[in-house]
Order: structure tokens, then sequence, then C-alpha cells
């Protein structure tokens, strides 16, 4: 690795899988923005997309011909250093935005680097899930299996969420207040996944055979 690799800033690149298009107001955008802002503080350059804005197509190709807005997105995925997957909870799973991502994502399986890794080898995922019912551990373990498969590393404690009480109604954009166990396990996500990404840039993972 060169100087200025070691040297250039890492990059995060926060998912949301909101069902909402942009502009109307995403907890799931609000949450990915908590991850991003201690990252940020740290020196990170952040970025953020709502995926539904996007024609992501159907498919596991990386592109999937005429009309698909995918690649552009793997684009940025390929030069960030962090992955932040923020989606909603619907009838106890991820948003079908969340799972399409993931299926885009099956590409990756057969892309290498230079040392023959899988391209995503080397960056950090995280997750962050909000929802006014139940099922945030699930969704959260489905994400991580998914995105280990593909590459990638999670970080300890890298994942935050927020529930409602049971039969709730609340959406997390609407809370006048983060409560504060939330905002302490964003932070702590945000914080480790930071280290481990340097870790990670400057002990790169060895190359395979």
């Amino acid at each position: 690795m060169t100087t200025a690799e070691q040297n250039r800033p890492l990059r995060a690149l926060a998912l949301t899988c909101s069902l909402k298009p942009s502009p109307a107001p995403s907890s799931s955008s609000v949450i990915a923005d908590q991850l991003l802002e201690p990252m940020r503080k740290a020196g990170v350059e952040c970025e953020s997309v709502r995926c539904v804005d996007h024609n992501l197509l159907p498919g596991v190709e990386a592109d999937m011909g005429p009309g698909d807005e995918w690649p552009a997105i793997l684009e940025k995925i390929v030069a960030a250093d962090i992955l932040v997957i923020a989606t909603p909870t619907w009838v106890g799973h991820m948003s079908s935005v969340a799972q399409r991502v993931l299926e885009r994502l099956d590409a990756e399986l057969s892309e290498t680097d230079d040392a023959g890794r899988p391209r995503q080898v080397g960056k950090v995922a995280l997750a962050a899930v909000v929802g006014n019912e139940d099922g945030a551990h699930k969704i959260v373990a489905d994400l991580f299996q998914a995105l280990n498969d593909i590459g990638f590393t999670i970080a300890a404690q890298g994942c935050t969420y927020w529930n409602d009480e049971a039969m709730g109604s609340r959406d997390f954009k609407d809370l006048d207040e983060t409560p504060e166990a939330v905002a302490g396990t964003t932070e702590s996500a945000a914080r480790n996944a930071v280290h481990l990404a340097r870790v990670l840039r400057d002990n790169p993972y060895p190359a395979y055979s």
C-alpha cells in the first residue's frame, strides 16, 4: 500500500433502504445519519444514498442492462471502506429494498482484487434497523450473514436499532429525543467501525493463493 493510500481519509457509504422516496421523511435515513455523524467527526468522508430513489432492477448481476442504476451505486460501494445498511422493519422483516440490495451484491462473490481476494474483503459493514414492531435482531442477523458471505467484516457491536413498545405506532423520526441507550449504541457502532476499517486498511487480509 502506498503512503497516499494510507493517508487518505476513510470513506463511509450509507444505503438507506426506506420504502419512501425523497424528500419524504424517513426514520431509516435519520438513524443512518446518526451513524455517519460520529464518523464525520473522526475525519471519515461520508455519503448517504436513498436506494428507492434509484431504479435498481431485479437480478443478481452487477449490471442488469438498460435502465439499471445499480452500477453507479456499486461504484460507491467499491470506493467505500465502511458500508452502512439502514432498513425499516415491515412485517418483522427488512424492507424489500434492503433485500434487493443484498441480491444485487451477490454478484460481488465472483469479483476479486489483485491478490485474489473477494473484492469486498477488507471492508466493514454496519446495520441499522428501525420500526414500530419487533424484528430488529432477526433483520440484523440476516443482514450480517449475507454481508459476511460477500466478504464484509462485521465490527464489534456493529449494529444499532430502535423498536417502539409492543403494538406501538410511533416512528423513530418523530421522537423528540433519541433514547440514551440507542444514542450510545449508535456511537459505539460508529467508533468500532472506524477503528476496524483503519486496522484492515493498514493490515489487509492475506492474499488468496
